[in-house]
């Protein structure tokens, strides 16, 4: 979230702004996604999944044409694949809730 500072003005309204609201509808659709019923669960989380890869794309773009820096691509990369793999594994685990991530 503290991309938008450290993008040029004239682009900091635009690509910096969106960057921050697709930051922001994707938590909020995360926190919609828990509450949801199980039985459409999966649906939501598919809609965060697709939300993050238009974000890791918006990202990329602002790398490319040299809004960010090549540290703060680095650092949002990583957070995003963390995210990602969080988002799959919730919907692995919704697919297979008998499946235990861990041998007892």
């Amino acid at each position: 979230m503290n991309i938008s500072p450290h993008i040029q003005k004239g682009a900091r309204y635009t690509i910096g702004a969106r960057i921050e609201n697709k930051f922001l509808d994707l938590l909020e659709l995360g926190y919609v996604a828990y509450f949801f019923k199980k039985e459409n669960k999966i649906e939501k989380i598919e809609e965060c999944i697709f939300l993050l890869d238009k974000l890791k794309f918006i990202v990329s773009v602002a790398w490319d044409a040299k809004l960010i820096s090549n540290n703060q691509f680095e650092e949002i990369g990583l957070k995003l694949e963390e995210i990602g793999r969080m988002l799959f594994g919730w919907k692995e685990k919704m697919k297979n809730p008998e499946k235990k991530n861990r041998d007892l």
